[in-house]
């Protein structure tokens, strides 16, 4: 055998991404963008990076200068630079947000990038052993116009041209998850359903299995959103966690009962998805993330927990978003 066909070969090996083609909808699991870039190293610089960081700067202003838009720092006692870092990584620092009862209800740090019509965001996190439940977490969506801020509007539906946001959040289900809760997507878009006090409140749009988030240790989380047409309701989202996908939310997926609340993905039974008309007009992009961390008193009593810890505190790091699947950091 010529030996330049065999180095040819062991190198296209070395550079392939390791993905296995989920079964539903030929997404993508395991190494993505990242198998080009062991520990994330470059790969702010791959041209399908809109936004990354991995929290290296070791100065928390530049890291907020890096961001472009909203900081929420509450007396300069919520975000600050640990080195507790994930497993794996290279790196030195992550970005701990701190979250106190009665005090603060956590802070944010928020940008915004050239629009697009289908994104991922991937991040890793840790929850603190003792953390209470969350309010809201990470939000990817987009804003027409873009705006250097976060303007949610919660309790209003949108009407398809002016925003679209998908929280990855934790839904404690009054008391039926452990805190922080179980993942899931909370989404607002113009075909969302009125909650009972007549208010368009985010629908959780949660995975086939229960997800509970776990705490003490890193996970890694990744979301898809891609826009429909605004003709059809042809729009999807997906959620992996360490990899592996866990959620592919599309149109003729199996749903259980609506409900204000939303619904959750069945194996058998239920009704076909309707499908998720994310927007009515191609003006309406996604462009902003809104790496949050918000916790409050409703939040705790709505899931009946007594004397919650009073101090929560979890960590970010290796933070990117794509026009590409992403996937685990490679070691």
């Amino acid at each position: 055998m010529d030996v330049r066909w065999l180095l040819m070969g062991c190198a296209a090996l070395l550079t392939a991404p390791i993905q296995s083609l989920a079964a539903s909808g030929g997404l993508p699991e395991g190494q993505g963008l990242s198998r080009k870039y062991p520990g994330d190293v470059g790969i702010a610089r791959d041209p399908a990076v809109l936004f990354a960081d991995d929290f290296e700067e070791g100065n928390l202003q530049r890291i907020e200068e890096h961001w472009r838009g909203e900081t929420s720092n509450k007396n300069g006692k919520v975000l600050s630079l640990s080195s507790d870092v994930p497993p794996g990584s290279p790196g030195k620092h992550s970005l701990e947000m701190t979250a106190t009862l009665g005090v603060d209800s956590g802070g944010h740090l928020y940008t915004i990038f050239p629009g697009v019509e289908k994104a991922f965001v991937r991040f890793y996190v840790k929850f603190a052993p003792d953390s209470a439940y969350e309010h809201h977490f990470v939000e990817l969506g987009g804003y027409n116009p873009p705006t250097p801020y976060p303007n949610p509007r919660a309790g209003t539906r949108p009407q398809g041209d002016e925003r679209l946001m998908v929280f990855i959040d934790g839904d404690g289900r009054y008391g039926h998850y452990q805190p922080p809760g179980a993942w899931t997507l909370y989404t607002y878009w113009p075909e969302m359903k009125i909650s009972a006090d007549k208010h368009y409140w985010g629908n959780c749009l949660s995975p086939l299995e229960p997800q509970p988030i776990p705490r003490g240790r890193w996970q890694c989380v990744e979301l898809m959103i891609k826009l429909n047409d605004p003709a059809n309701a042809d729009g999807e989202l997906a959620l992996w966690l360490d990899g592996k996908l866990v959620e592919h939310l599309k149109k003729g997926v199996r749903r259980g009962p609506w409900s204000g609340m939303g619904f959750d993905l069945v194996k058998s039974g239920g009704e076909p998805f309707e499908g998720l008309r994310l927007r009515t007009s191609k003006t309406l992009l996604i462009n902003h993330l809104w790496l949050e961390h918000y916790i409050d008193e409703g939040t705790q009593r709505q899931n009946n927990l007594q004397n919650p810890n009073r101090v929560n505190r979890v960590w970010f790091d290796h933070v990117v978003v794509s026009t590409q699947y992403i996937g685990p950091v490679r070691p």
